[in-house]
């Protein structure tokens, strides 16, 4: 199978063109430009076909990796596409915004034992859906309804990914999204300059075509309950995958000063709100120098955001050292390439007002050292006692965010944990409430989109198995 072309022995990844730092930090076009037709098939033909897949086996949705690979080699994109879309129902989208280089790309036997670079997977994927997009090209299932109703909460990662597989399974499905547009933290969350709407809206519309029904502006727990969407409008099983969207604070002193915001907050008014437009009508204060706190790819997007709106200077302030950073590689190179500055093992202690004590002036700092591992195996930071003053006139929380309580509050029998995520009762996303699923960053708390759509999928599976019984 894989002996159709030759190799080629490349050790680096075939490079990506991006937008020039200068340029880019001016406007919110996808900073990212994707490879041409020779390029994918140069780097494709990097990949030598492990029999064993570690790849896929680290793949959270279990896309045939080689497969798809030795496809778009030979120069058969749409086959390729056909492979991917098997396992996948956001392609555009994962091979954009995945963590490739902790999961997929991490396992990739060039990588490991020929001194190499891995396979650039998510370019790869990327490259394939931009071109089914591009040219049109539509693959329709041959759908034969099964006469059951299921109802699904939140559109974003792990919400549409249950919806596609179940729609291919013959079920009617209907979403209900609390925002005025589908797509989750896709669309509020994600800046359009590492995902474009349009990529989101082409695979949001893809569904709609399957069949899938979207009622936007429908808030879960307040327009409807849970329980009045299983005994009055019928639906027969339920799938929660309403996200994580309460942002979390640091509880010190000045948090609740004029020009402190959650970067939750800060991304949903620029990203779904448009509020880098001068007639917007949710408009943001645009600061001269930023911190942002915290190193996951919510603090780079919230950095880099900032600088798009005219910062003139933004800080990553971040209590661990680069090693420790969980934010994806290429966002931080991305970052640093803009010209944000790292201030590294820095842990705010109290945001200090100015003169009318009402507005962000400075953010005090304790500068850490690294002492043991902590519960998730990072480094725990340690206060070296030695502190100083940062001049900043805005301060965006980026620390993490946990899932709304409206609709564990308002439906009986529906358990959380200690950290407000919904208890799920085996591996398939099965609530303390029988034919109610959930899964994504509503059971796990803010984590990856690759990680969430492997959840819908599962809860899709097992969903079908009830009907089946």
């Amino acid at each position: 199978m894989y002996k159709e072309y030759k190799m080629n022995p490349q050790l680096k990844k075939t490079p990506i063109k991006t937008q020039d730092p200068l340029i880019r930090t001016r406007n919110f076009e996808e900073v990212t430009l994707g490879y041409t037709e020779e390029e994918a098939i140069n780097e494709a033909k990097r990949c030598i076909g492990c029999p064993n897949t570690p790849c896929v086996n680290h793949c959270p949705v279990k896309i045939s990796i080689p497969e798809f690979i030795h496809e778009v080699a030979l120069g058969n994109f749409e086959k390729a596409y056909e492979i991917i879309s098997k396992s996948s129902s956001l392609p555009a989208v994962c091979g954009r915004v995945c963590p490739q280089e902790n999961q997929c790309e991490m396992k990739c036997t060039r990588g490991i034992k020929e001194g190499a670079e891995p396979v650039a997977i998510g370019r790869l994927e990327r490259f394939v859906a931009d071109y089914h997009n591009k040219n049109n090209n539509h693959v329709h299932a041959n759908i034969i309804k099964n006469g059951h109703k299921v109802g699904i909460i939140g559109s974003g990662p792990s919400g549409l990914a249950c919806a596609s597989d179940l729609i291919k399974l013959g079920y009617d499905v209907t979403i209900f999204e609390a925002l005025h547009l589908a797509g989750g933290v896709l669309v509020y969350g994600i800046p359009e300059f590492r995902l474009p709407k349009e990529i989101v809206n082409k695979e949001i519309e893809s569904l709609k075509e399957l069949g899938v029904k979207i009622e936007c502006n429908v808030v879960i727990g307040r327009t409807l309950t849970i329980d009045e969407l299983v005994n009055e409008y019928g639906f027969e099983a339920l799938f929660i995958g309403s996200g994580a969207g309460l942002p979390r604070f640091m509880g010190i002193k000045g948090e609740n000063l004029k020009g402190v915001f959650s970067a939750n907050e800060f991304l949903t008014r620029v990203n779904l709100m448009k509020a880098y437009k001068d007639n917007s009508e949710t408009p943001v204060a645009k600061s001269s120098i930023v911190a942002v706190v915290g190193g996951g790819n919510v603090a780079m997007d919230a950095a880099r955001t900032a600088l798009r709106l005219g910062a003139k200077k933004v800080y990553i302030v971040y209590r661990r050292s680069m090693d420790e950073l969980p934010a994806r590689k290429e966002e931080v190179e991305h970052a640093i390439e803009e010209g944000i500055e790292f201030r590294l093992l820095n842990n705010p202690v109290e945001i200090i007002p100015d003169e009318n004590n009402d507005h962000v002036h400075q953010l005090r700092i304790e500068k850490m050292a690294l002492g043991e591992p902590d519960a998730s195996g990072r480094r725990k930071p340690v206060g070296s006692g030695e502190y100083y003053n940062l001049d900043v006139d805005s301060v965006i929380m980026a620390i993490g965010t946990s899932p709304n309580p409206l609709i564990s509050s308002t439906t009986n029998g529906l358990e959380v944990n200690k950290h407000g995520c919904l208890v799920t009762r085996n591996e398939f996303g099965l609530t303390t409430r029988d034919r109610i699923f959930a899964g994504g960053d509503a059971v796990t708390g803010a984590a990856t989109v690759i990680l969430a759509m492997g959840a819908g999928k599962e809860a899709a599976k097992a969903i079908h198995e009830l009907f089946l019984k």
